[in-house]
């Protein structure tokens, strides 16, 4: 197992992308704070997931848009497990809205989960890295909408641009310390989040085509890269932006 000894936090974790992520780096022996802003049934379910795997876990519930709720959870993670080894930021919101009509409540909140967030999480873990003299690892959850437009998603895709941005100017300040900072950029992944759009079959087809790959992905095609990100495999990479799409953006290029 890859990951033995080293705990890990992972924000969002309770269903989608950051459930498998949760699940994945249990199986290479990680031990995973659950963190979760509403569904905690969903979020208990990921942490049994994980107990049933023989590694530690518990769960926590933080807006990761506010400083002291994550402040409360980095210490949590701390008094539990001694250390924090491996971060990664992937709870987001993608509320779609036509640009015209997003209001400014919207747009603070979208930039607020979705950028602060990431922000004040790796900040407080990074703090506790370099306190602890651990070369950690930061894993932020970007998407290929960092790269291309939306008509309904121009809140969206501005705090995921600002991710990738935010990654690179980590791992520029953090690369001293020895802590690495990358981002994966997923295409479209089938969760809960977008069953219902993808449940029309000719919603299904027009995105499949656009794939090379001729599939859509799925949460764990994103948890394996992270598990690679997180492992001493990846000591050397940092800054970079990951693309998961199957293919996806070179066919819109």
């Amino acid at each position: 197992m890859r990951l033995s000894g080293k705990n890990a936090i992972v924000t969002g974790a309770s269903r989608g992308i950051g459930r498998a992520i949760a699940i994945r780096l249990a199986q290479e022996g990680a031990n995973v704070v659950v963190n979760y802003a509403a569904n905690a049934d969903a979020a208990q379910e990921v942490a049994e997931i994980i107990r049933s795997l023989g590694v530690q876990t518990f769960v926590y519930k933080a807006d990761v848009s506010k400083a002291k709720e994550v402040q409360a959870m980095v210490q949590a993670a701390l008094d539990e497990f001694g250390a924090i080894h491996i971060l990664v930021n992937n709870a987001g919101i993608c509320p779609f809205e036509d640009f015209l009509n997003i209001s400014e409540e919207l747009w603070d909140r979208v930039i607020e989960v979705n950028l602060k967030g990431y922000f004040l999480c790796s900040q407080f873990v990074a703090k506790s890295m370099i306190e602890r003299g651990i070369k950690g690892r930061i894993i932020n959850i970007s998407s290929i909408s960092s790269l291309v437009g939306g008509s309904k998603q121009a809140h969206y895709c501005a705090s995921k641009a600002g991710i990738n941005l935010l990654t690179i100017s980590m791992a520029i300040a953090l690369g001293p310390y020895g802590i690495t900072c990358n981002a994966i950029l997923p295409g479209t992944i089938e969760t809960d989040i977008n069953k219902e759009d993808l449940s029309d079959p000719a919603k299904r087809a027009y995105m499949i085509k656009r794939v090379p790959l001729g599939r859509l992905g799925v949460p764990e095609d994103v948890a394996g890269a992270v598990v690679f990100l997180a492992s001493d495999d990846a000591n050397y990479i940092t800054g970079s932006l990951l693309v998961i799409d199957g293919g996806m953006l070179i066919n819109l290029q």
